[in-house]
């Protein structure tokens, strides 16, 4: 086992030091002037645009479930031990960073989003689905590749993404309650198992329902906290742009490694560009694919901008990060406790097995859409399911160390892929942001078809004569 974290640690430094930095600030800054800034101007319509799901789309995943699916994948135990992790490693400096890579790879999101919504397709049971293996092999025409994506997509969020979100929820619930690991894998395992065999719509319904309750309660205590502290902000943003831009830092070495957390964290936590948020994002009937894009940028904004800097103001207030051997999860409760008392390490275990669930929820989707570009067979998808389950019991007794490395890894692997292939593909999702923006400003609903983007092929549910796509539509608009 030492081996093999040793090995993962040095492929890690590598990917994250000299490769992913360079490619997601890179790459996001491209798109963010690609689609003159797509993310800020366009942030009144995606509030506009976030509707919840009613009767006309029951047959469906709504713009809003779907938003809900990747929000839940999104927004999990990244935003409470990912950002005290990042905070105890890096320093203060770090949470900069993170709001960085959230702000830029606001555009990354758009684009990847978008082009999952041109390229998705229907499966036997006449539910959508995409992502980035789906637009590799249609938009690129590279099948191998995206297969290898699909592959990378399934281990990691199916397999380590899921055992992290289990290893973080048990270390709460062992620190507030002492609960025997066991058991707590094992109801974690039998939640998982009744919720996944339900299939996509089961996946979308408890996400519409869980996503909403939980980041709303974790806000309104990181609120308070913050409102009882209000003198301290001041300092608390000196403290983190010093930090992030510091002097000592630099001249210590430790600059380098504060970018770093932030980014590896803040990457975790929002998803932005890594070619996840796009699995779900497909799974929506809307009228146009750009709706879906800008949607799920919005989740980008709600994942970092509001909930991680709740967790990262949580536990600076508390000073509690500097000098102890506390982090992760273990951190963020005993910074929360030292502002409202115990009932703060109580509430962070009962709202990280929330997260930790709905990300499980979502994480095994991404699994499921990949697993059905691979194969259609339903033995592999029921096998698969069944792996799911018994590495969200395994990964609630593993250490947190390896469990959080093999995630790094993956991420990257996944994220360098998939910002690849959207350079070469991000033509058509800005095409199609041109054709909505003009027929918005003619006061129409827009509506999407694939001749309306020169050279744009390979859109099954966007053909002109795909009249069962127009129902859709219609029924929508």
């Amino acid at each position: 086992m030492e081996l093999l974290t040793t090995i993962v640690d040095k492929l890690n430094t590598f990917m994250w030091s000299y490769v992913l930095i360079a490619l997601l600030i890179g790459a996001g800054l491209y798109f963010t002037f690609k689609t003159k800034f797509v993310q800020f101007r366009y942030l009144k319509e995606m509030f506009r645009l976030l509707k919840p799901s009613d009767k006309k789309e029951k047959d469906g995943v709504s713009s809003f479930q779907a938003f809900c699916i990747s929000t839940a994948s999104r927004v999990g135990t990244g935003n409470i031990a990912g950002v005290a992790m990042a905070v105890a490693a890096g320093g203060p400096g770090a949470v900069f960073w993170m709001w960085l890579i959230a702000l830029i790879g606001g555009a990354s999101s758009f684009v990847e989003s978008t082009l999952a919504q041109i390229y998705k397709t229907k499966d036997n049971e006449g539910n959508f689905l995409g992502g980035p293996a789906y637009y590799i092999e249609r938009g690129l025409g590279m099948r191998w590749l995206g297969a290898i994506f699909a592959v990378l997509t399934t281990v990691c969020f199916g397999i380590v993404f899921n055992a992290a979100q289990s290893n973080t929820t048990t270390l709460a619930f062992t620190n507030a309650f002492n609960i025997n690991p066991t058991v707590m894998g094992i109801i974690l395992a039998i939640l998982t198992a009744t919720v996944i065999f339900g299939g996509v719509k089961r996946v979308a319904k408890v996400s519409e329902v869980i996503v909403p309750i939980f980041a709303t309660a974790y806000i309104l205590i990181a609120v308070f906290v913050i409102l009882i502290n209000l003198k301290t902000l001041p300092g608390i943003f000196k403290l983190i742009f010093e930090n992030a831009f510091g002097i000592q830092q630099f001249a210590a070495g430790g600059l380098g490694f504060t970018v770093m957390q932030g980014i590896k964290r803040g990457l975790f936590s929002n998803e932005a560009g890594m070619g996840s948020a796009p699995n779900a994002a497909a799974t929506a009937t809307v009228s146009h694919p750009v709706k879906q894009g800008l949607t799920q940028t919005l989740g980008v904004f709600t994942d970092t901008i509001v909930i991680c800097t709740c967790t990262a103001f949580i536990v600076l207030i508390s000073g509690n990060y500097a000098g102890t051997e506390l982090t992760g999860i273990e951190l963020t409760q005993s910074a929360l406790s030292s502002q409202i008392g115990m009932v703060g390490t109580y509430f962070l275990a009962v709202c990280t097995f929330l997260f930790a669930f709905s990300s499980i929820v979502g994480n095994y989707y991404y699994g499921q859409a990949n697993i059905e570009f691979i194969t259609k067979s339903k033995v592999v998808l029921n096998s698969f399911r069944a792996f799911v389950v018994l590495t969200v019991f395994g990964g609630a007794l593993a250490s947190i160390d390896i469990v959080w490395a093999m995630a790094d890894l993956f991420m990257a692997l996944m994220a360098v892929i998939n910002l690849i292939a959207i350079l070469f593909l991000a033509k058509y999702a800005i095409a199609a942001l041109d054709d909505y923006s003009v027929q918005l400003k003619a006061g129409k609903d827009p509506v999407f078809k694939a001749s309306s983007v020169p050279g744009l092929t390979n859109t099954e549910a966007w053909n002109d004569d795909d009249s069962e796509n127009v129902d859709d539509i219609n029924e929508i608009a």
